[in-house]
């Protein structure tokens, strides 16, 4: 079982198909509770299964604090992204979307706390987190303390964790070597700003790519996917009948082949605390694209947007 390897945009760097989403290590009360032991287990069957990009954030309580102390010795066998503009400590009562600060002075306390809590000289990629503005981003003087940041070796590449409408201001901006955006099957609003942003020559990283999971009896998307309101996901779903072309092919499996298979996806951030759910997100991984006949009838039928 091997995952597929494709290059970060223009970065030199190459990183697995799947990578892995830490935001579930964050625990409770946001979270599903994860004891240090079971984190610990789940971190290094990640490694060990051969996916090499790990993407944290602030914002992911303690993501980032598990990740130093149990990869820290394994620091050189992983790409590691987070965030910046979160928060240094989130507020107590805070619910999403949390409230940010894009402060220069904000942005390079949030790099230096998050090296500590990773255990690590340098992010391999600093991402500005819920796509401000450019406007303000430029007043606020967030893309000069990152560049600085950057200088200075704590950090190696610079991107965005954006979404529509502001996605298509960030990439003609020029600065961002790598975007995180929204898509799967159920959610293709960003497919086309997707092709946009390889074609500019940057690295896509794609979040949601499993939708939260396929529709099945116990789940039925009750958790939509983020930018989606509840019940949405499967009413695309079920409008679509995609379930007449998977013949055989379990709804989980098409879900994720089907964001794998757009051509400008560099990786898809799937989480999970649970190593059931990691060997099946590796197994499906392992087998690549859909079939590009059953990818373009799927996409006839799945809704745009």
């Amino acid at each position: 079982m091997s995952i597929p390897n494709r290059p970060l945009g223009s970065t030199g760097v190459v990183v697995t198909a799947l990578g892995y989403g830490a935001m579930e290590l964050r625990g409770g009360p946001r979270g599903p509770a994860i004891e240090d032991a079971e984190a610990d287990r789940l971190l290094n069957a990640l490694l060990d299964g051969g996916v090499n990009l790990i993407d944290t954030s602030i914002d992911y309580g303690r993501s980032e604090e598990l990740i130093g102390r149990y990869l820290a010795p394994r620091r050189e066998e992983f790409f590691l992204a987070s965030k910046c503009g979160c928060l240094l400590e989130l507020p107590p009562d805070a619910l999403p979307p949390y409230p940010h600060d894009f402060s220069a002075a904000n942005v390079r306390a949030g790099v230096e706390q998050s090296l500590v809590r990773l255990r690590t000289d340098r992010l391999d990629l600093l991402q500005v987190h819920m796509s401000p503005s450019r406007g303000q981003m430029e007043a606020d003087g967030t893309i000069e303390a990152m560049v600085a940041l950057r200088d200075e070796g704590k950090v190696r590449f610079l991107g965005m964790s954006g979404t529509l409408p502001n996605l298509p201001e960030h990439i003609a901006m020029g600065v961002f070597d790598v975007f995180q955006i929204p898509y799967s099957a159920v959610q293709r609003e960003h497919e086309d700003v997707i092709t946009q942003a390889a074609a500019a020559g940057a690295g896509v990283l794609v979040r949601g790519g499993a939708a939260r999971g396929a529709p099945s009896e116990d789940k039925r998307w009750a958790v939509p996917p983020i930018g989606l309101e509840e019940g949405e996901a499967q009413r695309r779903w079920d409008s679509s009948d995609v379930d007449g072309l998977l013949d055989g092919m379990s709804r989980q499996e098409f879900v994720l082949r089907f964001t794998l298979t757009h051509p400008g996806l560099s990786s898809t951030i799937v989480g999970t605390s649970r190593l059931d759910h990691l060997r099946s997100n590796l197994e499906i991984a392992a087998k690549g694209p859909l079939p590009p006949d059953l990818y373009e009838e799927a996409k006839r039928r799945l809704p745009a947007g």
